[in-house]
């Protein structure tokens, strides 16, 4: 395979934009004329619904745009301060196992938090990393949800990918019902109390995903 190549957004990105730029990427890589690419960017303030997104769980459709989308999952938000990653890998070459790609986008993440000391963690029966809110002066079983993940395989190349809250204004998620579960909040990494920057995360980003894919990661010019 050729290396991957990474893009890093510097403005945010409209999600139509994406969107198209990721349909024709994914038919690029199917066709072995683009190599994989993982870009990280953020949106504009809006909701995208997922493939089983329930139409009550949408609280203020008015707050921002909504987009309804083709990844799987239900309703999330996206915005400023918020690292999106989309990934487009070719996973017939990568052993066309779906459930152990998604499995290693939860590694990516959890290796990712780990790295400025936050734990996140799986949970069964609930999408996304999730972290206990406990050590974090919560109360007792709170558990908030940090990053969530939502994709799509076409012919086995992959798109859309995972949404990690590093400083998003978490009062946008109050527009929706995140990803159907209500009983849960979010957070983000700077709501636990670690003052980063977006480099600082895309950096541990790259890092933990040659811990976990087993190549390294290197931004190539936009």
């Amino acid at each position: 395979m050729n290396p991957i190549e990474w893009r890093i957004s510097d403005e945010p990105v409209p999600y139509e934009e994406a969107i198209a730029e990721m349909e024709a990427r994914v038919e690029a890589i199917r066709a072995g004329t683009a190599p994989e690419l993982v870009w990280l960017l953020e949106h504009p303030p809006l909701y995208t619904a997922g493939t089983s997104a329930r139409d009550e769980d949408l609280l203020d459709p008015d707050r921002f745009p909504v987009h309804r989308t083709g990844r799987g999952g239900q309703f999330t938000y996206h915005g400023p301060g918020q690292r999106v990653a989309y990934v487009m890998l070719d996973l017939k070459a990568r052993g066309a196992d779906v459930r152990a790609y998604v499995h290693n986008l939860e590694d990516w993440l959890i290796r990712t938090l780990a790295s400025f000391n936050i734990k996140g963690e799986r949970r069964e029966g609930r999408v996304g990393i999730w972290v206990d809110k406990g050590p974090y002066g919560g109360l007792k079983g709170q558990e908030d949800k940090i990053a969530a993940i939502g994709v799509r395989v076409r012919r086995w190349v992959t798109f859309h990918g995972v949404a990690l809250n590093v400083e998003p204004d978490l009062s946008h998620f109050a527009g929706i019902v995140p990803c159907g579960i209500s009983q849960y909040g979010v957070t983000s990494m700077v709501a636990l109390g670690h003052l980063l920057t977006m480099d600082d995360v895309d950096s541990a980003l790259m890092a933990s995903w040659e811990e976990v894919f087993g190549e390294a990661a290197q931004e190539q010019p936009a």
